[in-house]
């Protein structure tokens, strides 16, 4: 198997050991993002519709350096800290997504002073 580590300079830096995104096997597979402001580093201001908007955008970002949309998008996982606030979480989630929608999972977590977290999987079309 080969692995293509992605990581750029327009997503919040990864807080650990880790690349913003893995491509393997025919699928990107994005890190679970936060709400981060990419150029300051700091969580956005508002509730969980603005913060759902950024972690879209920061992984809309990983997605665009290997060439993918959210079109590309197969498997969405979603962390909320409050699950009340599904609703308007999902109202922001449904800006980035077409039919057919992606599969998703959403959850409650205990998050570190964020309100929501997401990963992506998407499946990077085979050169043909």
């Amino acid at each position: 198997m080969t692995k293509t580590a992605v990581t750029l300079s327009n997503a919040p830096k990864p807080a650990g050991p880790y690349s913003h995104g893995v491509v393997a096997n025919g699928f990107l597979y994005t890190a679970g993002f936060g709400p981060q402001d990419p150029a300051t580093g700091l969580v956005v201001e508002g509730g969980v519709k603005e913060q759902t908007r950024q972690v879209l955008r920061n992984i809309g970002a990983v997605l665009a350096e290997y060439g993918l949309t959210f079109d590309d998008v197969v498997k969405v996982t979603a962390h909320l800290e409050d699950l009340a606030d599904f609703a308007e979480y999902n109202e922001a989630y449904a800006e980035f997504f077409t039919e057919p929608y992606p599969v998703r999972t959403t959850v409650g977590s205990r998050l570190a002073d964020i309100l929501v977290e997401i990963d992506a999987v998407a499946a990077v079309p085979q050169a043909g």
